[in-house]
């Protein structure tokens, strides 16, 4: 009796496990590419905090320099409102007067209004598309969603005659109208969570009783936390870094958000030249809400859009 030979698709012992020379040098390659992509990415960020933390009389003598130039806080100083205006214009600043905190406020309220506002109408429409059963939905779906082809510029003009005609110029309310309710992309990307939500759920919420707006609040709406979160993130930083709308219809320092009131301390130069120094340390205040909020909830996001993905 003879034994059948043995066929093998690889070779047999430690070199099958030893990695391929091709993959070894990919990883290093991708892990550098990744590297460059993060580096230029972030390069501009510290370019404004380099600025901001720069001495305004000095940043010109070293322009190719990577690291604060005369390093200081004063910027930051002027810009909070600790420095008289004789000490800001010895600091190298303009004098005119910066409301930081006013600013501040008014684009905490204007961006709180605007997310919850967005959400709650993009939520109702987007349960409205996945769940309930109406002529014409699929015609009324597609004719909403094609208006992300549309450019934002042009509205523009018609929303401003629209809110000038209201009364509504140096209001929060004018700011704050044209991005309170839904959004074409927030009812398409909810829609498409609700849709993969188990409809036994449902069920069993209307053999109890409970109405369609019951259903949708008492129990779609709290099992869609993450989706909910990813809407109320993206709106907020889309919000919170508006500045055409808000600079075209808020001129009154009472009630600019930090965008439109960065623009305003930008053209207040009686020296001739802008405030470079401090207009990098009020920008670079503005960013810090974002950035800790993409710190804390970035994963996140991350996690809801590939759950969202996968339906």
């Amino acid at each position: 009796m003879t034994t059948p030979p043995i066929h093998s698709n690889g070779p047999v012992g430690p070199s099958a496990t030893r990695p391929r020379p091709t993959r070894r040098l990919k990883e290093p390659l991708l892990l550098l590419a990744a590297a460059l992509v993060v580096l230029i990415t972030l390069f501009p960020l510290w370019w404004v905090f380099r600025t901001a933390l720069s001495d305004s009389k000095q940043i010109f003598t070293h322009t190719g320099s990577l690291l604060p130039v005369g390093f200081t806080l004063n910027n930051f100083a002027r810009v909070l409102g600790l420095l008289t205006p004789e000490q800001a214009i010895a600091a190298g600043g303009t004098g005119q007067p910066f409301y930081f905190f006013r600013a501040l406020f008014n684009s905490v309220l204007v961006t709180a209004v605007v997310v919850a506002g967005q959400v709650f109408f993009s939520a109702t429409a987007a349960y409205a598309f996945a769940r309930l059963r109406f002529p014409g939905r699929s015609l009324v779906f597609t004719l909403f969603i094609s208006a992300l082809l549309v450019p934002g510029v042009v509205t523009l003009v018609p929303n401003f005659v629209f809110i000038k005609d209201l009364g509504w110029l140096n209001t929060y309310q004018g700011q704050i109208a044209p991005y309170f309710l839904m959004t074409p992309l927030a009812v398409f990307y909810l829609r498409q969570f609700f849709i993969g939500v188990p409809r036994e759920l449902e069920e069993a919420a209307k053999l109890d009783g409970a109405s369609t707006f019951g259903i949708f609040w008492r129990v779609v709406m709290p099992i869609s936390r993450g989706a909910l979160a990813t809407i109320s993130i993206l709106t907020f930083i889309s919000a919170w870094n508006n500045f055409l709308w808000p600079y075209l219809i808020a001129q009154d320092p009472k009630v600019q958000v930090l965008t439109a009131a960065l623009a305003t301390f930008r053209t207040q130069s009686p020296q001739g030249s802008p405030d470079w120094t401090g207009l990098m340390a009020g920008t670079s205040l503005s960013m810090l809400p974002p950035l800790l909020l993409l710190l804390i909830m970035g994963r996140q996001i991350v996690t809801s859009l590939q759950h969202s993905g996968g339906k």
